[in-house]
This record gives C-alpha cells, sequence and structure tokens, in this order.
C-alpha cells in the first residue's frame, strides 16, 4: 500500500484569479489536511471544499490523483446574471442571432 498521496489544490481567491498546488501527503489524508498544507483555512465559511467539483467534507480522505477544488461562494445565480445581462443589451445585441446581418 502507498505510504503517500499526491494531490493537486486549486482555488480561485479572488475575481479572475486562480491559485495551484500539487501536494505529496501521508496516506489516509483529508481535504482539510491537504488545505492546511497550502496555507488556506479550512473553518473559512466563505468557501467550500469539494474533490474534482463534487461537495466533499473536510475529513474526507483522498486518494492518490485526487484534485481538492476550494471555490468561493456564488454571489449572484449565474441564471439570474444572464437574465439580467439579456434585459440591459436588448433582444437584438445578445443571444444567437446577434451577430446575423441584418437584411
Amino acid at each position: 500500500m502507498a505510504e503517500t498521496v499526491t494531490v493537486t489544490v486549486a482555488t480561485s481567491p479572488a475575481p479572475r484569479q486562480t491559485r495551484e498546488w500539487t501536494l505529496t501527503l501521508a496516506a489516509g489524508a483529508t481535504v482539510a489536511d491537504a488545505l492546511r498544507a497550502c496555507g488556506l483555512n479550512p473553518q473559512d465559511a466563505d468557501y467550500e471544499g469539494g474533490i474534482w467539483g463534487r461537495a466533499a467534507a473536510l475529513d474526507a480522505p483522498l486518494r492518490d490523483g485526487d484534485r481538492v477544488d476550494w471555490c468561493r461562494a456564488l454571489t449572484v445565480d449565474p441564471k439570474v446574471a444572464r437574465r439580467q445581462r439579456f434585459a440591459s443589451q436588448g433582444a437584438r445585441a445578445a443571444g444567437l442571432f446577434a451577430k446575423r446581418p441584418r437584411p
């Protein structure tokens, strides 16, 4: 049995910024262990953890090759934001027909 696991931790501390670490941890390491190894606070209420894009508890064990995602909570529902953009741009400036030449 392997004595270590290699994982990647990815986070976005601010809009349009990403950080990524590749870590080698002891076998049996958890999501919280990986976050602490990167200097991140697992108890930060503004973030949620996951493994490969699926929600995971901080005490979830990691396997070799896992990617830990440390994501900020959404401030706006993406569907609502799209509707607002469409409403402000108007029907002719957005959507599938925006680049279609006018007759």
